[in-house]
């Protein structure tokens, strides 16, 4: 089998790199791929030839995404400001192809979503795939979804409605049937340097015993035997997930080309999956090394130069301390957004414990971002609730009480003893490791617990408070719960977290039901709360204030704005802590006479009247 091109455009092997060169990206896109790939005979070719393909990309921009690049350049930190909201759903969950995503729009507009993040719906492997994301071809649609013409008929639509889409971009392995892995399967030498592929079983050795397991439970280990190579393939997450071999430029101009293709059809954002895992390296764990950096610094060079619209956001999940350094600093810039996993994470710990305790710690130790960067602040996604991103707010206490009171946490969610109704994830080794379920179900709409409502405003207040850009997770705005049906599907019934990824309900999306309203109503007045407090912003980080009563949180953004949450089930005094002259901007009611916050209660108050 011959080995499909790796570039979508029909330009050159070796291109004219002048006009590559006149681009202010151009030299630190070499510096960091020399960094790379300086050592590689070919490496001169292999810029020319990325340059040819970076001018044939631009060549044929359409003029509307030129226009846009411009528009985005005159406003570069527009995600991050007090009016922009995301909002994140699978295609198949939320409108059953890309036609239906489009008739969605004005819902997005109502909840007055910017930013919409559509999970993996390129091509993906037959059967199962891992929700999407062993990618079978990186420019294709998945053909039950629609077309490239769909999703370019979808791009503009949003962008007409003042929303940027941003899609997932799989940069650590393809599937095993992606015609470069079939390619490799099939003898093709060129095709076979495009994964790791070792065939003595005792250096496999030797590299798992520096590896962690992402999956322990359904995939444990980190490499798979291919009779058809007779050779192991690196398989991070599932045995038919291939990881990339990114020490190979090959592998680099095949993914900037693809992603090239996919900005010109109008994709704004690329969620940088499984970033972390790029470069490998013996004697580790083969995770967030110098490299992965250098990669997505050139890929964001390559996306300034042909798509200056185009944002990177990096799929990292982990302590906040593994996470800041992929937003680069203001030298080296990398993604324009990363996920604030700690922050989320110790919502859900604060809530199960009545103390924001691990809350201050995250928020303290997290860094500013650079600028026209941020953090994606959210409550729930598809992925689990990953426990261990606490460690390090925990390091003062001893292994054995660390894990303790992380079981004890992870107790309260999937233990069935409180109002919560979550499913603990790949947790039957060993450590604690995830939860699933739906926002709602975790804060007790599901057991109709009174407090409920209260407790999810609370989490996704401080969401939409912390700074950055807040995500709303599909179902949340609605207060839909966990979907079982799941366990009843053979393609579905061995991945838990299915649990929290039902279909969208649109009856009650319509207002047909009371619970469902009040929770919409919920999130319409955090959303105009966000945006009457000006400090609320990427430009003010949250300063902690410290407080002696271990339930209540309470941070200040900038000079004129006070947040406080209470994580507790009982009442806490606050009126000597709150501002002299101000309002609260959910009420409007003056600072001076609120002397308490109810149990899961907050307030957001401002010097000056409320807005």
């Amino acid at each position: 089998m011959d080995l499909p091109s790796p570039q979508s455009y029909p330009f050159p092997l070796e291109g004219d790199i002048r006009s590559a060169q006149r681009d202010p990206s151009w030299p630190k896109i070499v510096t960091n791929l020399a960094a790379l790939y300086g050592d590689h005979a070919e490496f001169d070719g292999f810029l020319k030839r990325l340059a040819a393909c970076m001018d044939a990309a631009r060549s044929v921009r359409p003029q509307r995404l030129k226009t846009l690049d411009a528009a985005r350049a005159a406003d570069p930190d527009w995600f991050l400001g007090a009016s922009a909201i995301g909002y994140s759903a699978y295609v198949e969950r939320f409108g059953g192809n890309l036609q239906g995503v489009v008739k969605n729009i004005p819902y997005l507009q109502r909840l007055g979503v910017r930013y919409l993040h559509l999970l993996p719906f390129w091509k993906a492997r037959d059967g199962d795939n891992d929700g999407g994301f062993a990618v079978a071809d990186f420019r294709q649609v998945r053909p039950d979804l629609g077309t490239t013409a769909d999703l370019a008929a979808l791009t503009e639509a949003l962008s007409d409605a003042g929303i940027a889409l941003c899609a997932d971009f799989v940069l650590n392995h393809t599937s095993d049937d992606h015609p470069i892995a079939q390619a490799a399967l099939a003898g093709d030498a060129r095709a076979r340097g495009f994964y790791h592929l070792i065939s003595n079983p005792v250096e496999v050795a030797e590299w798992e015993a520096g590896l962690g397991q992402v999956f322990p439970e359904t995939a444990p280990g980190n490499f798979t035997w291919r009779a058809e190579l007779s050779a192991y393939v690196w398989t991070t997450f599932y045995p038919f997930q291939w990881d990339l071999n990114w020490s190979n430029p090959e592998v680099f101009l095949e993914m900037a080309s693809a992603m090239l293709d996919l900005a010109n059809l109008g994709v704004e954002a690329f969620r940088l999956d499984s970033a972390a895992y790029l470069w490998k390296e013996k004697g580790g764990p083969s995770k967030a090394l110098p490299q992965c950096h250098l990669i997505l610094q050139a890929l964001r060079g390559v996306c300034e130069a042909v798509a200056p619209c185009v944002k990177l956001k990096s799929e990292v999940i982990g302590p906040v301390a593994e996470t800041a350094p992929f937003l680069g600093d203001k030298y080296h810039p990398e993604c324009h957004l990363a996920y604030h996993a700690g922050l989320m994470t110790a919502g859900w710990a604060a809530l199960a414990e009545g103390d924001a305790d691990l809350i201050r710690r995250v928020l303290a130790e997290a860094p500013p971002p650079p600028p026209h960067a941020g953090w994606i602040t959210y409550v729930r996604c598809h992925d689990d609730i990953g426990w261990q991103s606490l460690a390090p707010q925990m390091a003062h206490l001893s292994a054995e009480a660390r894990e303790a009171r992380l079981r004890k946490i992870a107790a309260f969610y999937d233990s069935g003893a409180t109002y919560a109704r979550g499913v603990a994830f790949q947790a039957s080794g060993s450590g604690v490791h995830g939860l699933n379920g739906m926002a709602a179900s975790l804060t007790g709409f599901e057991t109709g617990d009174p407090s409920a409502l209260a407790r999810l405003r609370l989490l996704y207040g401080l969401a939409f408070a912390a700074g950055g850009l807040p995500l709303i997770y599909m179902g949340d705005e609605l207060g839909q719960l966990n979907d079982p049906s799941y366990r009843d599907d053979p393609d579905r019934q061995h991945e838990g977290r299915w649990l929290h990824r039902p279909a969208f309900d649109a009856a009650r999306a319509d207002g047909q039901d009371a619970e469902s309203a009040a929770v919409l109503a919920m999130f319409e007045a955090l959303r105009r709360a966000r945006m009457a407090l000006p400090p609320l912003t990427h430009e003010s980080a949250p300063l902690v204030v410290e407080m002696e009563v271990p339930g209540l949180l309470a941070f200040s953004r900038g000079a004129d704005a006070l947040c406080l949450f209470n994580f507790s089930s009982e009442a806490i005094p606050i009126g000597r802590i709150a501002f002299p002259l101000g309002t609260d901007v959910f009420t409007s009611r003056p600072s001076a006479a609120i002397d308490h916050l109810a149990p899961f209660g907050m307030v957001w108050l401002t010097r000056g009247p409320a807005a």
